[in-house]
């Protein structure tokens, strides 16, 4: 579901009722836990955390006018999905989040390329999702998506 959103606090107020409390605790979770230097706001409909231009002025390749993308999160129709690249881009940290999910979590994980799906929203994992913030600094991230760009 797209929602026409200038803001965080704009876009949490759109969504359903009975998820705003979710997405208010997911949001606090990754604002606490991401690494000094990511910055939040509106990106591609969603409330993202991007590295800005002035610490990375190329910006996202697909179009440079856009801030590198890092880590997102949205209210779908049947579920709430956060999007984090770097499972998608560092094979250790899939690795590691598809092991700790079921300490998490009794649930079958739900789970694609980098978007995890949470259906059930009062059993949205938020201290594994803050551990998962934590894993890649700003830095780390810009030279994982470089190192990733130069081999395409």
């Amino acid at each position: 579901m797209q929602y026409q959103a200038n803001s965080p606090e704009d876009y949490i107020s759109q969504i359903p009722q009975d998820r705003q409390s979710a997405a208010k605790q997911l949001r606090e979770t990754i604002k606490n836990n991401l690494p000094e230097g990511f910055e939040e706001g509106m990106q591609y409909g969603m409330i993202g955390y991007f590295v800005p231009h002035r610490i990375y002025p190329n910006g996202y390749h697909c179009n440079p006018k856009e801030p590198l993308p890092f880590m997102s999160f949205a209210s779908q129709k049947n579920s709430i999905n956060l999007y984090h690249s770097g499972i998608y881009a560092v094979p250790e940290i899939q690795d590691w989040f598809v092991k700790e999910y079921p300490k998490y979590c009794l649930g079958k994980l739900d789970m694609g390329k980098s978007c995890i799906r949470f259906k059930k929203i009062d059993t949205i994992p938020f201290a594994l999702i803050a551990e998962l913030c934590e894993k890649i600094s700003v830095q780390k991230w810009i030279a994982i998506y470089e190192s990733n760009i130069k081999k395409n």
